[in-house]
Order: structure tokens, then C-alpha cells, then sequence
């Protein structure tokens, strides 16, 4: 029985080995799913509405699992990211227009991630938010640092921030101890925020922070440093999205208890809570510092974070489109400085509240921004001619463009309640 169960058990082995081959893309992309702007539209979702949004946490996060397994379909099966497949596949014009929107959402979630570390570096050491915008422009050094050594340093990286993240809102989670009942009643989506206009708009800003246009773009190429021999290529798909889906899982729980700390600790605070008084709050609340030190250092590790991804989707996004290549340092300095400027103006002349602000509408663009990828995304995925066998089966592109539609309804009455 022993001889018979060896093959078995040695053809297990190897589809681990292979397995554990794969992982790594599905997290540097699973940080932009919670990054500094994750936690503004969740601290504000949380406090003003309590579990109410924790449904739209929920349903944007299974989405971007759907649209993440579609990238990753795109890139394995074409060899090619979607950036050069859209310059391939549309009328110079048209992507034109889209290397535009692709690069203001990467601007968009620099904006947040710059004003996200800022302020971390502020609450744990005191900086004033200028100088700590000013300062963010030199993670290009770390990029760099991290770049010269080769992806699987890169992915280390990201992994052990990540772990640094979900063990700070373990913590919080064990000390809050929120109310189970509660937890599961804000999992069922009700029509009622629907209608409420301020509502909507941070339901729009979670989707914005949850599916991030740029991580498109980004899976599609990082799923190509793992070369694949066309007979392996199924396989190849299968285990990336295992990879990429138990990663968001791990950005579901992180959004989901920045929600939850909110509305557990926060609600009732009423409108404008910010990462500050969070901070300050976190305190006497819990009866800890340490609960509002590590909400701070989980701040800036998100931060940073997702300055690493924001840097590689730009290189493919100008790679893909224009064919221009640039020093992922070069690069960082182009992105970081685009949105620095701004964000450095609004703090000084209007204040850190407004800086804050500007984080939550910088979500709000990235929602407005989607539609410019996914549905290239999901025109390529379901072309037979560039697919070939491995074209996505028909559930999933019938729940892409559900997907598609959800966004495209949201951010209509969303504008529209706003005009």
C-alpha cells in the first residue's frame, strides 16, 4: 500500500513546489488594496455609519478577486500586460486616452499614499504634515534599493509589511472584541445608503481604494516573471489565482477591521473623523497606547507599501503604451512629484484636515478612473483571436461586465447626487 501511495503523494510535493513558485505577484498587488486611502474611506465609513458599509467592503473585495483572476488569465495567456495589449488592441486615440487615465489613477493613489505616510510620520514622531510630504519624495531610494535586487527581495518585502499590517489589527480586533451579531447584520447590503448622497460617495471611495485601476495593469505583467511553457500555462493561471485570491482575502480582513474599529470605537464621533483624532481616540478607548502606536506604525508600513506597486504599475502603464522605458527611480520621482505638489499645497495653505480630505476624494477619482480598465480588460480577455484556449470562460466575463455595470451605475448616481 506504502509503493502505491508514493506516486501519489510525490505528485502532491511537486504541485506544492510549484505552487509556492507562483506566490508573491498576488501580494504586491494585494497591498494597493490597502493603502492609506483604504483607511480614510474606512475610518470615515465606519464612524459616520457604523457596519452599515461593511457590505460594499465585502462586495468590492470579491470583485477585485474576479477582475485580478481576469488580469492574471490576460498576462499568462498572451505573454503580453495589458497596457501593450491595448495599444495593440484600440485605435491610437482611444489609448491615448487611456495611458491618460491610467496615469492620473496612479497619481491618484501616490496622493494618497504620500499624504497616508506623512501623516503617520507626524503622529509617531512628531514631524509637521509639510515637511512629511516632503520627505515621503525619498522612498524613491528604497524602490531603487529593493529594484537592483530582483523581484523575489521586492515580494519579501511587501509580504513582511503586510504581515506587520494584519498583525496590528489582530491586536486591535482582540482588544475591541466587536460584537459578532453586529459584524454579520453590516455583511448584508441594505438599499438605504443608496439614497443618501454622502454615503454613496464613500461607497464610491471604497470601491475606488478597493479595485485599484492600476493593479490591473500590474498583474498582468508581474504574472510574466515566472516563465511558463505553453502546456503549463492552465496550471500557471490556476495557481497565480490561488495566490492572488488568498491575498485579497488578507486585504478583506484588513479593510474590513479598519471598518470595524470605526464603527466599534469611533461612531457617534460624527463627520470629519480623521487619522488623527483616531489616533488620539484609540487611547482611552481601548485603555492602550500600544493600540494607537500600532495603528500608526500599520499606517506608515501601508504607506510605504503601496509606493512599491504604485512605481511598477507606472513603469508598465508608460512601457506598454509609449513605449518608453524609464528607471524605476526616475520613474518614482515622476509619480511622487506629480502628486506631491498638490498635496503639499492643500496642507500648507488649507490645513491637514483638508489634506485629509483631498485622501478621500483622490479614492473617489480612482472609482471614476476604473471603467478605463476594466473594460479593456475584459474586451481582451473574451477575444478568442488573442486568447486563443485559454479566452475566460463565459461566467466569468458575464460577471466582469456585472462588475463593469456595478461601477458604471455607482459612479452615475453618484455624480449625479453630487451635480
Amino acid at each position: 500500500m506504502t509503493g502505491l501511495a508514493l506516486p501519489n503523494s510525490s505528485t502532491r510535493l511537486m504541485a506544492l513546489k510549484r505552487l509556492l513558485a507562483f506566490i508573491g505577484p498576488g501580494y504586491l498587488v494585494a497591498v494597493g488594496y490597502m493603502d492609506p486611502g483604504n483607511w480614510a474611506t474606512s475610518l470615515a465609513a465606519g464612524s459616520q455609519y457604523g457596519y452599515a458599509l461593511l457590505s460594499v467592503v465585502l462586495m468590492a473585495s470579491i470583485m477585485a478577486m474576479l477582475l485580478q483572476a481576469l488580469a492574471i488569465r490576460v498576462g499568462v495567456a498572451t505573454g503580453q500586460d495589458l497596457a501593450q495589449l491595448s495599444r495593440e488592441r484600440f485605435s491610437p486615440w482611444v489609448g491615448r486616452g487611456l495611458w491618460v487615465a491610467a496615469e492620473l489613477a496612479i497619481v491618484a493613489t501616490d496622493l494618497a499614499e504620500l499624504i497616508g505616510t506623512a501623516i503617520a510620520l507626524q503622529l509617531l514622531f512628531g514631524l509637521p504634515l509639510v515637511s512629511g510630504i516632503l520627505l515621503t519624495g525619498l522612498d524613491a531610494v528604497i524602490i531603487l534599493l529593493l529594484h537592483r535586487r530582483g523581484m523575489r527581495p521586492l515580494e519579501a518585502f511587501v509580504i513582511g509589511t503586510m504581515l506587520l499590517i494584519v498583525g496590528c489589527f489582530v491586536f486591535q480586533m482582540i482588544v475591541l472584541k466587536p460584537e459578532p451579531m453586529a459584524l454579520l447584520g453590516g455583511l448584508v447590503p441594505r438599499a438605504s445608503w443608496m439614497t443618501d448622497g454622502h454615503a454613496l460617495y464613500l461607497a464610491a471611495g471604497i470601491l475606488g481604494a478597493t479595485i485599484m485601476p492600476h493593479n490591473l495593469y500590474l498583474h498582468t505583467a508581474l504574472v510574466q516573471a515566472r516563465p511558463v511553457p505553453a502546456p503549463e500555462k492552465r496550471q500557471a493561471i490556476r495557481f497565480a489565482t490561488i495566490d492572488s485570491t488568498v491575498a485579497l482575502t488578507v486585504a478583506l480582513f484588513v479593510n474590513g477591521a479598519i471598518l470595524v474599529v470605526a464603527a466599534t470605537t469611533f461612531t457617534g464621533v460624527g463627520e470629519g473623523l480623521d487619522f488623527h483624532q483616531a489616533y488620539t481616540l484609540l487611547i482611552p478607548v481601548v485603555g492602550t497606547g500600544l493600540a494607537a502606536t500600532l495603528f500608526a506604525i500599520a499606517l506608515l508600513a501601508s504607506g510605504l507599501n503601496a509606493t512599491v506597486t504604485a512605481t511598477l504599475a507606472g513603469q508598465v502603464v508608460m512601457e506598454g503604451f509609449l513605449r518608453l522605458k524609464l528607471s524605476p527611480a526616475l520613474r518614482r520621482l515622476l509619480t511622487r512629484g506629480l502628486a506631491l505638489v498638490p498635496a503639499a499645497v492643500v496642507a500648507s495653505v488649507y490645513g491637514e484636515a483638508a489634506a485629509e480630505g483631498l485622501l478621500v476624494f483622490s479614492q473617489v477619482v480612482l472609482s471614476l478612473q476604473l471603467p478605463f480598465a476594466v473594460i479593456p480588460l475584459l474586451l481582451i480577455a473574451g477575444d478568442r483571436r488573442r486568447m486563443g484556449s485559454l479566452i475566460a470562460p463565459r461566467g466569468q466575463l458575464v460577471a466582469g461586465w456585472a462588475c463593469a455595470a456595478i461601477v458604471l451605475g455607482l459612479n452615475g448616481v453618484m455624480i449625479a447626487n453630487l451635480v
